[in-house]
């Protein structure tokens, strides 16, 4: 057992001074004075915040890249990464390259994370159809690979399959049923591109089916304005999105001009629920540039510490309340992917997945599953193979 005492804790509602039982790897509750118990350690944290694990949706833990030829292909995500990034749930999955990646050493690499004591997903499919699976069917394996949660493709993007509106209608409503016969969220996650089209296919899709516009979950939505706008249009009919956070020079943070918060800012203006955006690091992924032409220009690896460091930036730089910031990377995505209230809360029950931070939300402390990952800045679990 575990007791963190005097804890400033956001749940990420702000609930001010509280104490946090961990035990079993589960929060058992959370009060003013508690006690552990024998046998229970004790931490103070006094005059630092207590708030859930960031889950990060959209990381190439297996790698991803290779639009530049072989060479550029990015190498797996290591543990440490994850966890000096306060990271506590992952979901992975393939992006451009189907051919040398595979669904079956992504569903290795997350069961391999899972064992190195973090939470772990996946997505099947790629970029293209038809989608890689492992049983040969999307709904098998939503339905009885216990890590996938549903299926990614893209849309508006050179690279993209350019399926019709049928296509994705058949696409969707096998992703809808296989996620209420597996008891899943059942999302169908879509990478966007630079394409004229932006949400067009999805708008038409809702418009001809009654298909629930919660499976149509769009990624880098912030990749340019005017499908920015478009996510807003579909938040507003009850979807989700997602955004890409910005990159960050290396250690640092304040003072840097920040987009997001400006998105943010326009989404919550227009009306949009807010609870129907989550913020994602694409870690582990390449990012590309082209020309007018189409020709490869510059690329690469993003990395998966940008989701904390867009967290401080939006507090920091942004003037945001931490309590509006936190649940983009915690209770946010933990809804729109049916995990909660096991994941993305601070709440009797939950999974104790934890971050202690300093009051300048400089990262402390990690626990996940009610191990301790990091403790006083120190990374106390590594990789299989890190040295």
């Amino acid at each position: 057992m575990i007791l963190f005492k005097n804890a400033d804790v956001y749940a990420p509602k702000h609930l001010g001074r509280r104490d946090v039982l961990v035990c079993g790897g589960r929060i058992e509750a959370v009060g003013e004075t508690l006690e552990g118990g024998t046998g229970c350690r004790i931490i103070d944290a006094s005059g630092k915040k207590l708030a859930p694990g960031l889950i990060d949706r959209h990381v190439h833990v297996t790698g991803g890249g290779g639009e530049g030829s072989f060479h550029t292909r990015t190498p797996q995500i290591q543990l440490s990464s994850i966890i000096k990034a306060g990271i506590t749930a992952v979901v992975g999955l393939l992006g451009t390259d189907d051919m040398s990646r595979t669904i079956e050493d992504l569903i290795a690499k997350i069961k391999g994370l899972k064992e190195e004591g973090i939470s772990a997903y996946a997505l099947c499919g790629a970029y293209g159809v038809p989608s890689p699976t492992i049983t040969g069917s999307i709904k098998k394996d939503i339905a009885f690979i216990d890590e996938i949660l549903g299926l990614k493709l893209a849309l508006s993007d050179h690279r993209a399959p350019n399926i019709s509106t049928d296509e994705l209608i058949r696409l969707a409503s096998d992703v809808r049923t296989a996620g209420m016969i597996s008891g899943k969220c059942g999302c169908l996650v879509l990478h966007m591109g630079d394409g004229k089209k932006k949400l067009t296919p999805v708008f038409e899709a809702l418009e001809e089916t009654d298909l629930p516009v919660k499976i149509f979950q769009p990624t880098h939505i912030n990749r340019n304005y005017d499908l920015f706008l478009d996510g807003i249009r579909l938040v507003k009919m009850g979807g989700t999105i997602d955004l890409t956070c910005e990159e960050f020079p290396q250690g640092q943070i304040e003072g840097i001009q920040d987009p997001m918060i400006g998105l943010l800012e326009e989404a919550r203006r227009a009306g949009a629920d807010m609870e129907r955006i989550t913020l994602s690091s694409d870690g582990q992924g390449s990012w590309s540039d082209y020309d007018e032409y189409g020709n490869l220009v510059k690329m690469g690896v993003t990395d998966v510490g940008n989701m904390y460091a867009q967290l401080r930036s939006l507090v920091i730089n942004g003037g945001m309340e931490f309590e509006k910031a936190l649940p983009f990377f915690t209770s946010n995505p933990a809804k729109v992917l049916e995990l909660a209230p096991k994941k993305g809360c601070i709440c009797a029950g939950s999974d104790a997945d934890l971050l202690l931070m300093e009051e300048d939300l400089t990262l402390d402390t990690v626990m996940a599953g009610g191990r301790m990952m990091m403790e006083g800045k120190k990374l106390l679990v590594k990789g299989t193979y890190e040295s």
